[in-house]
């Protein structure tokens, strides 16, 4: 059987770069080589493509972080391979790497956050007529934008939390009319996030209106549109959710941060936040989650994969907070894990991502 050649697209310029490293590493080391050929290709931090040699190490090297890296591939006879050895640097221009879309079957583009997950990618993939993993343009636009995101939850009837948009110009023509809506529609404590990244980076939560301008400031350094949201105290419950037009549910699971909230250092530090699979709620909460979830990936037409958050009020209120359309996917991230508690291993469900990527790419071209 011919093998599937797989480009892994890794790193970037969004600030999820280094997580992004760490779900390429878990994926190259448990890829079957009997099946795939793979094809690394990794984006710098400046937006240069790096090819050929070992890009992933590279990146890693430069981003001064540690990886279960695989071997690096033999160099030429007499010379001591290197992260460097056979990589070529180049600007693209926008575009892949050239004569490299000829040479693949399938993308799996590992990347997290703006100029990623946020549909320009997808976008390229598509001009160059490649299957690839994960959600269309569109989808990864909706899923990046929260404030677009919660609008379109809202119209499909999901549940949200208390929310407003508030622009850049906005706040800068009338701060006091801002603070007063937060005031009189949402109260404290609140959060303020930006609406345009994740791994919680720019979020801060406010418990009186003299901290707000300050969360606003440290928001506004990365979006030019910002959500406030209401607090609430709440359990927090995640859903992997995978297939195109007919997608499952796996079993819920719950974040048990460590500490007051589900920040940056809660997340990628660890021996922090704990997960627990499955979460510990009722049948009927369990079964309705999975429902959510798999409403929320339809509501954005998302393809592949995707994980669905909540949060849950007075352990009985559910309400959907985001979906993300490239969640971390090292073998000890959350999607992953809860795939397994559901049946399907990590190799397995690598291969259900190609086959979701070959399927979505067939029936949206044109027949004959």
């Amino acid at each position: 059987m011919k093998k599937l050649r797989i480009g892994v697209v890794f790193g970037g310029r969004s600030g999820e770069h280094e997580v992004s490293l760490a779900s390429a590493a878990s994926v190259l080391g448990a890829i079957d080589p009997s099946r795939y050929e793979i094809v690394p290709m990794g984006i710098a931090k400046d937006g240069h493509w790096l090819v050929g040699g070992d890009p992933l190490r590279a990146l890693a090297e430069a981003s001064g972080v540690t990886l279960a890296l695989p071997p690096p591939a033999p160099a030429a006879r007499g010379r001591r391979p290197t992260a460097d050895t056979g990589l070529a640097r180049v600007a693209t221009a926008g575009g892949l790497p050239a004569g490299i879309a000829s040479r693949l079957d399938v993308v799996f583009p590992l990347l997290h956050g703006p100029y990623g997950e946020d549909g320009t990618v997808q976008g390229l993939l598509e001009l160059a007529d490649l299957p690839y993993v994960g959600g269309g343009v569109l989808a990864s636009a909706v899923g990046m934008d929260k404030a677009t995101m919660k609008a379109v939850f809202r119209a499909h009837g999901l549940p949200t939390v208390p929310y407003l948009v508030v622009l850049r110009h906005e706040w800068t023509a009338d701060p006091a009319a801002v603070a007063a809506r937060v005031a009189a529609e949402l109260g404290y404590p609140c959060f303020v996030k930006p609406s345009n990244l994740g791994s919680s980076v720019g979020i801060s939560k406010v418990r009186g209106a003299e901290a707000l301008a300050d969360a606003v400031a440290a928001a506004f350094r990365h979006d030019r549109k910002i959500l406030v949201e209401r607090g609430v105290a709440a359990r927090e419950i995640e859903v992997s959710v995978l297939g195109n037009d007919r997608p499952e549910a796996s079993v819920p699971g719950e974040v048990v941060p460590g500490r007051e909230w589900y920040d940056y250092e809660a997340k990628y530090t660890e021996g922090i936040a704990k997960l627990l699979i499955p979460a510990p709620v009722s049948p009927g909460l369990t079964a309705e989650f999975r429902r959510l979830a798999v409403r929320a990936f339809q509501a954005i037409d998302a393809a592949g994969l995707a994980r669905v958050d909540f949060f849950l009020e007075d352990d009985e209120r559910i309400w959907v907070n985001e979906i993300n359309t490239m969640p971390g996917f090292t073998r000890f991230s959350a999607y992953p894990r809860l795939w397994e508690a559901s049946g399907l291993p990590y190799a397995r469900l690598i291969d259900r991502l190609v086959e979701l990527a070959l399927e979505r790419h067939a029936a949206t071209r044109p027949a004959g």
